[in-house]
This record gives structure tokens, C-alpha cells and sequence, in this order.
């Protein structure tokens, strides 16, 4: 699973079979900071997020089971709302080595 924000919407009159009805967002990914890291998406929401909103995505085979259609075109769906969350002050890198 990703953390993103929402940064903007997606409108597409004609879809595939199993994306009729489906609001799609466009979401970038985001690191601990809060920072975009990586590419942008297009994620399925059945959950009503909006623009500005912290989200959480899940990718592949999760979110093509969240619509009734066995095999929708789905590859990122939009599974939570963030209303907030928390890092440890100081997080402890492990590398291979006791240090």
C-alpha cells in the first residue's frame, strides 16, 4: 500500500466494463514527510476522497477485487482517508551491521 495525496480528478465518459459508475482521482505518492516520491496515478475511489485529502492506495490484484467485476481494469484503488498520522522523532536506520 501507498501513502498519497489527492491532487486532481479524472473524467472519462466511456470505460470498460466494470469501471461504469467509477470515480477516478489522481493521486501522487508521498513519503513519511509528506513529500511526493514517484509517479502520479489514476486510483479508483468508492470511498469519496477529495482533492487535497492524504490517502491510502492499493495496487495490483487488492484493488481489482474491490469492484463486483471479476476482471476489471483496475490497478490502483483508494482504500482509506488519512486523518492523520505519526513518525517516530528519530527513526533508526538498520543496516546489516550491529550498530
Amino acid at each position: 500500500m501507498l501513502l498519497a495525496r489527492v491532487i486532481g480528478s479524472v473524467w472519462a465518459i466511456q470505460k470498460e466494463k466494470g469501471m461504469e459508475n467509477m470515480k477516478l482521482l489522481i493521486v501522487q505518492p508521498i513519503n513519511e514527510f509528506k513529500q511526493s516520491t514517484g509517479n502520479v496515478l489514476a486510483a479508483m475511489d468508492q470511498i469519496g476522497a477529495g482533492i487535497g485529502e492524504f490517502v491510502i492506495v492499493t495496487q495490483g490484484t487488492p484493488a481489482q477485487r474491490i469492484t463486483a467485476e471479476k476482471n476489471a481494469p483496475i490497478d490502483a484503488a483508494i482504500v482509506g482517508i488519512i486523518d492523520s498520522f505519526e513518525i517516530e522523532e528519530t527513526v533508526k536506520r538498520v543496516s546489516g551491521t550491529n550498530q
